[in-house]
Parts: C-alpha cells; structure tokens; sequence
C-alpha cells in the first residue's frame, strides 16, 4: 500500500470510485479526497458532473469514463485506472443501475433486472477480479449492498429485483473475502435509507414515516455513507475484511 504521510487516514493511497459523479459515490470521492488519497472519479454518462468535482476536489484526481454494463467497459476502466495513478490501492465499486427515477423507472421488470446485474454485480465481480491481483499488499475493495436486501427484505416489484442483486454482492464479497486473504481486504457497505435523488424526490408523508422507523430519527445522507467507507479503506480497519457494514441510523439488524 502506498506510504501514509501528513497525519490523514487515507494519506496518498491511490483510489478509484465507481459511479462517483453524482450522490453516495460523489460524497465517498469527496471524503476520501479530503481524507488525502488520490482519486479516479468514475462516470457513465455525467462527464460534465465528474469534471466539476475533480476540480472542487482540487489536486490531481482524473476522471474515468466507462460502460461499467459491459465487460470490456470494466476492462477498459481497470486499465485507465493503472495508467493515470500509476497503480491501485483501493476500488470503491459503488456504481448501481437506476430503475427508479426518469425513463428507467418506466422499463419492464426484465429490462430493469438486466441493467442491475450488469451493472451492480457482473460490474462489481469483473472489477474486483480485475484490480485485486495487481494491488499491493493491504489492498482494500469496498462494494455496495443494501441493508435490506440480505436481512429484512422489502416487498414490491422493485425492492424484490434490488434485494435480488445486493444479496448476490454480498455473497459474493463474502467469498472473494477470503479468495483473496491476506493481502487484500473486502468489505462491504450496506446503506439504508440515504437522502439521494430517491429520497429527495419522495413524497413529504413517505419521507416522515421512514424516518419515524429509524431509531436515530432521520434519513441518512451520503456522508454518512462515505464516513464508513474512509474508516473501511484506512489503517484503523486492518483487521476487518469479509465484512458488512449497515450504515442505516439502526434501523436493520
């Protein structure tokens, strides 16, 4: 892992997050910037997005366009990803189809089932398969799931498709976990109800009763994501791998 310096917890680790332009993945590329590692800010679609926080971030911290939906996009991003940090020690696989909002939220079931496993778990596995045999040792792979996908459960037609896909990337990192002990760690986060476009878009009565089910009384919000994720990638979590982490005001497990 590369050397630590200036007393930050991330201090020049080299880092990529996927899906970063925009919520939970803008506040991780923010925290681990402030934090003081070096970050590729992953993008699809929102170059202009991604271009505008490189350059709130300041320093050097270069944008990484790719189709994470295909497998040479994820190919071509690992690569893109080397070159321009001159090596990885930590991916943040945090890119997630959206079947919620705009056009998508209108998609058959079967068109929304196919845009998440390509893009929430074929994209998480190619990615972490990709990257983890060229990090140095104490490499650190942090990927999405969701707090209710593999405890609780949720009922509805689009919970049942996520709960599908998050359960399939917890079960997976459990087991690339040990693949790839010791030298790299892989953990995962598990977000509950964050204040994302979703959240923001809800209606006022939704929003009030999904917080009043949260023992600590309030939506979260990305950084509060993102304050799990620098713990998860630092030297204060060197001991901790296979693991998953709710992030979710106790409102789970």
């Amino acid at each position: 892992m590369a050397a630590q310096a200036g007393g930050l917890p991330l201090a020049g680790l080299r880092t990529v997050v996927t899906g970063a332009s925009s919520g939970i993945g803008r506040a991780i590329a923010s925290a681990f910037a402030g934090a003081g590692a070096r970050v590729g800010i992953g993008y699809h679609r929102s170059g202009e997005a991604a271009t505008q926080l490189a350059a709130e971030l300041g320093g050097d911290h270069p944008p990484l366009q790719a189709d994470l939906g295909t497998a040479a996009g994820c190919e071509g991003v690992v690569e893109a990803a080397f070159a321009a940090l001159g090596g990885l020690d930590v991916w943040v696989n945090n890119a997630g189809a959206d079947i919620l909002t705009g056009e998508a939220g209108g998609w058959p079931p079967e068109r929304k089932l196919d845009a998440l496993l390509d893009v929430d778990l074929k994209a998480t596995i190619r990615c972490s398969r990709l990257v983890a045999p060229r990090m140095p040792e104490g490499g650190c792979i942090l990927n999405m799931s969701w707090d209710h996908a593999a405890i609780d459960g949720m009922a509805g037609p689009n919970p049942e498709l996520h709960a599908a896909v998050k359960a399939a990337i917890l079960g997976f990192s459990k087991s690339f976990a040990r693949s790839v002990a010791p030298r790299v760690r892989v953990n995962v986060l598990c977000p509950g109800w964050i204040e994302t476009a979703f959240g923001e878009g809800a209606e006022d009565e939704f929003h009030a009763q999904v917080a009043s089910e949260i023992p600590l009384g309030r939506w979260g919000r990305p950084q509060d994501v993102a304050g799990a994720a620098v713990w998860l990638a630092s030297p204060a979590a060197a001991y901790v791998t296979g693991q998953a982490v709710n992030v979710n005001g106790g409102a789970v497990g």
